[in-house]
């Protein structure tokens, strides 16, 4: 098939990657002049597992390719896929101005029967109001479709190429034919696609991710409540997370969820549930105990150095909001750094590829260093905010004999608190 995709952010990019690499041609369309000219030359502009070098072969075949041009960009295309920002707005819903401003445009430019797809993740509702816009212009046949992406940063390219499930909210038999021929690669091994109103399909997404937000701050209640009692959190989770109807994914506690996606569906789901008179009293709590989550090390940190940190000096590893990605939006790692800032404390850090977003963002209020071990050099404690895995078995000795005091607060539970004993370092987790 031709297609397009408008957008090159992190979701147009893996999409229209993945489409291109199962023999698709795939046009990807962006107004940013110098991100495309990047994509053009084989500079990929996100970090993400696996994507580089399926990007490079689809670009060398021709089968990948980028413009700023919408018109020439959806010219022939049977499918043009919607990967726009939907940025909170300060009420906490989503701004669908950027979605909307292209559908509009779209009226005036379809030549042919198109299927739009809006693969942004969007309020319930806005299917048709694309719907509409395309309308007002528009003088040849579409279909819209709802397709959600259900993409876990780190390992994206899996997740697309492999989908637990593919969801089609259309009510054209038409469009469901061409999504069902457009995915049919990607479920060879059974998986469903799933068909539904566009409505359910817009819902379904912010239901996935409200859920998954819900178990983690669940589990980082569970956690505070651990502390407090003397049990040991890790513990719990593996004796609940053996019950086929819990599972044992996103129970894994913590200095909180970030991202760009938990975040801001959360916040958004609040906010259509408030636009038709219904208080989602339970998600308002999940991003309530999430905000409170992503400081929960700074006490322990205050405590321990009896709340006087003027002039302490922290390592602190890892700043994006997960592994495996460059992406620091809403990370923990950034209202950590705040904190201590604001305590007159100093920083040195470290991450394997989100240093130079952190830089644009706090520019040389913190230290940055090439290693994990050269943060420690003065340091009066190590901070851990991201679980990377080359920080999941370090060298101890190298540790102990570096840091100035003997101590780690961990916030991704990555060690045993007995190893930590037998070095002699002092050890602070998460409800354990």
């Amino acid at each position: 098939m031709k297609i397009a995709v408008i957008g090159t952010g992190y979701v147009g990019l893996v999409s229209g990657t993945c489409f291109a690499e199962t023999g698709n041609t795939v046009t990807c369309v962006d107004i940013d002049q110098a991100k495309i000219e990047r994509l053009v030359q084989g500079e990929i502009t996100i970090y993400e597992p696996g994507l580089e070098k399926m990007f490079l072969k689809n670009l060398r075949d021709c089968r990948l390719k980028f413009t700023t041009d919408l018109k020439s960009g959806i010219q022939g295309a049977q499918i043009v896929f919607l990967a726009l920002p939907t940025p909170s707005g300060e009420d906490g819903s989503a701004d669908l101005k950027y979605v909307l401003g292209v559908a509009d445009q779209l009226g005036y430019l379809l030549e042919d029967y198109k299927v739009i797809v809006d693969k942004s993740t969007v309020p319930v509702g806005t299917a048709d109001k694309v719907r509409a816009a395309i309308a007002k212009h528009a003088k040849v046949e579409f279909d819209v479709v709802s397709n959600p992406e259900f993409l876990r940063e780190g390992v994206a390219v899996e997740d697309f190429m492999k989908p637990d499930r593919v969801v089609i909210g259309a009510s054209s038999d038409r469009a469901k034919k061409v999504m069902g021929d457009l995915y049919a690669p990607f479920v060879r091994q059974g998986n469903p696609v799933i068909y539904m109103d566009e409505k359910s399909a817009e819902l379904t997404k912010y239901a996935a991710n409200s859920f998954l937000a819900t178990k983690i701050s669940f589990m980082n209640e569970i956690a505070q409540l651990c502390e407090r009692l003397g049990a040991d959190v890790d513990m719990v989770r593996r004796g609940i997370g053996s019950d086929k109807r819990i599972g044992k994914r996103f129970l894994f506690p913590g200095i909180g969820y970030g991202g760009s996606c938990f975040p801001k569906d959360v916040q958004a789901l609040i906010k259509s549930s408030e636009e038709v008179n219904y208080d989602f009293q339970i998600l308002k709590s999940v991003e309530r105990v999430n905000e409170i989550q992503k400081t929960h090390l700074i006490p322990k940190i205050e405590a321990h150095f009896n709340h006087d940190l003027k002039g302490k000096h922290f390592a602190l590893w890892g700043l994006a909001f997960k592994p495996n990605t460059d992406d620091i939006r809403e990370a923990p790692a950034l209202y950590i750094i705040q904190s201590l800032l604001n305590s007159g404390a100093t920083i040195s850090a470290y991450d394997p590829e989100a240093m130079n977003n952190v830089k644009v963002l706090l520019g040389d209020s913190v230290k940055y260093s090439m290693n994990p071990y050269e943060t420690l050099k003065g340091a009066d404690a190590l901070i851990i905010a991201t679980e990377w895995s080359e920080f999941r078995i370090p060298d101890f000795e190298k540790i102990e004999q570096i840091l100035k005091n003997k101590v780690i607060f961990d916030g991704r539970n990555l060690y045993s608190r007995d190893d930590l004993k037998e070095f002699g370092i002092e050890y602070y987790s998460i409800g354990r």
